[in-house]
């Protein structure tokens, strides 16, 4: 069963390649970078997790508490829609616009409100944890928004890029690429 948000874009993953916009369908949502491997495996824990609950729920159900294996059950549907969601966060970019996905919200900015996209050393959350280290975020600038200060799309102590700066380098470029492109033409 193939995955759509565990695929990536695969020229962007050789250092030097030229970063033009590679797809030929610009409309669909996509990724430029692939999820790191803290997210995945986070992912992958709750997954199993996930694979007990649901062994627990055939007990219990098989045992003659139907309630008690509903209620494992839900817990288990929870855990496994968390997963998913926590494999889908990140910088999604398409022709409509720039879309930061969150744990519990999606922001979607159109192209034309999209004032600037940039790289800056700022303190980051480690993990996403409350705990801050210096490191570098790429940051959107919204333009119907002047008094907001920038937004942190991602950054390079997220779960996707810690301790791999070359990939935040190439993600953040083939972001910005996105931006410079359609900025113009909206």
């Amino acid at each position: 069963m193939p995955l759509p948000f565990l695929t990536a874009d695969r020229a962007f993953d050789a250092p030097g390649e030229d970063l033009a916009l590679p797809f030929d369908d610009r409309d669909q949502w996509r990724r430029p970078y692939r999820p790191g491997p803290w997210r995945v495996a986070a992912a992958a824990l709750l997954l199993l997790l996930a694979s007990y609950v649901l062994f627990a729920t055939v007990i219990i159900s098989v045992a003659g508490n139907p309630s008690g294996g509903a209620v494992c059950l839900g817990i288990a549907a929870a855990v496994i829609a968390s997963a998913l969601r926590l494999l889908r966060m990140g910088a999604w970019v398409s022709a409509h616009g720039l879309r930061a996905v969150r744990f519990l919200s999606t922001r979607t900015t159109p192209w034309g409100q999209v004032r600037e996209v940039r790289t800056v050393q700022q303190p980051v959350r480690w993990l996403g944890l409350p705990r801050t280290v210096q490191g570098q975020a790429l940051v959107l600038v919204r333009a119907d928004r002047a008094g907001d200060g920038p937004a942190a799309l991602v950054t390079t102590h997220n779960a996707d890029f810690l301790g791999r700066p070359e990939a935040f380098d190439r993600a953040a470029d083939s972001v910005e690429v996105w931006a410079d492109e359609y900025r113009h033409h909206a």
